[in-house]
């Protein structure tokens, strides 16, 4: 008897517990006013509403409406990773991840302030940004004469050193016409002749060293059939290849050692393969070593042409100037 009525004792505790158990129902967040009806953009400042998981992601959104406002490309990349796991017992268990990444390309908006971000969802972030015109107009030009101000004109003794500082100032000056075009909306009396002009003379400095550049290759007796990959490789890029001399000339030396082996029926050629570039004082300027093996069913010769065609897929790939170790 004790028993029966400890476990019915314990019988309707639990089902005073179950009892009590309640159902919690998340209710839907309505949206505030200032996202369903935000801020318009005005003559002074500018306005834009976002959307995402973390109140980072939102802003980035945001920004990104944002700067398309002022005729900027933007490029966005979306990613969706869904993980499904099922349980037991007519249970389930759903992950779910979304991954999105908002990229502006053209022009970084660092001017802006966040006025409203809320939180209406499980990992559902909207946020309210704004960016004065005039303040981001100030922070453009800002960057726009940092860029300017690193420019270096003067010549080096070594052209191709030269040439490697000019390509890193392209680099550094390639988003200026986009940060000229949206100045320009963003003041209509701005200028942006100059820059354009600055943007425009090293353009025309790269150019000329370029074209003044030779280059001539010569090999061992084991390495003939790579000098031809090196060839195309150089004519791609519109190198001169010639015998010459002086600062702007560069001689290419190839040297290889080819051990001959067979596996499974094929013929191999293991290739170690030294590339050394000199100027004109002969100092070593550049040089690379390469392992490439070559094979055919054919005999160790065709595998030794082999080799000669996976250098060339291998500067069709990385370039001329991975392989030659340097900087054109």
């Amino acid at each position: 008897m004790r028993y029966f009525i400890t476990l019915l004792s314990a019988l309707l505790f639990l089902s005073a517990c179950a009892s009590q158990k309640q159902s919690v129902v998340a209710s839907k967040k309505e949206l505030p006013q200032w996202y369903k009806n935000p801020v318009k953009t005005n003559e002074s400042t500018m306005y834009s509403t976002g959307e995402g998981e973390s109140k980072e992601e939102a802003v980035a959104v945001a920004l990104s409406g944002m700067a398309s406002t002022l005729s900027v490309s933007i490029s966005s990349e979306f990613k969706t990773k869904s993980v499904v796991q099922e349980g037991d017992i007519e249970s389930s268990q759903t992950t779910s991840t979304n991954e999105v990444k908002s990229d502006v390309k053209k022009i970084r908006i660092s001017n802006y302030e966040v006025v409203e971000v809320e939180e209406i969802g499980f990992k559902k972030f909207i946020v309210l940004v704004k960016s004065e015109k005039r303040k981001l107009f100030e922070s453009l030009k800002k960057e726009l004469e940092q860029k300017i101000s690193f420019i270096q004109t003067g010549t080096t003794s070594n052209a191709m050193k030269e040439l490697g500082s000019y390509k890193e100032q392209k680099n550094s000056l390639q988003d200026v016409p986009n940060m000229l075009t949206v100045m320009s909306v963003l003041d209509e009396s701005f200028d942006g002749s100059k820059y354009i002009k600055k943007v425009k003379e090293i353009d025309e400095k790269y150019q000329k060293l370029l074209n003044s550049i030779t280059f001539s290759i010569e090999s061992d007796s084991e390495s003939q059939n790579l000098k031809a990959p090196i060839q195309n490789g150089l004519s791609e890029k519109k190198l001169t290849i010639q015998e010459g001399s002086g600062k702007n000339h560069f001689k290419i030396t190839l040297s290889s050692k080819t051990e001959q082996a067979s596996s499974y029926g094929f013929s191999l050629a293991r290739c170690a393969i030294n590339i050394t570039t000199k100027d004109y004082s002969g100092a070593i300027i550049a040089s690379n070593k390469l392992n490439i093996t070559g094979q055919s069913t054919q005999g160790y010769n065709i595998a030794k042409e082999n080799v000669a065609i996976k250098l060339s897929e291998m500067i069709k790939k990385d370039g001329v100037e991975k392989v030659l170790g340097l900087e054109i």
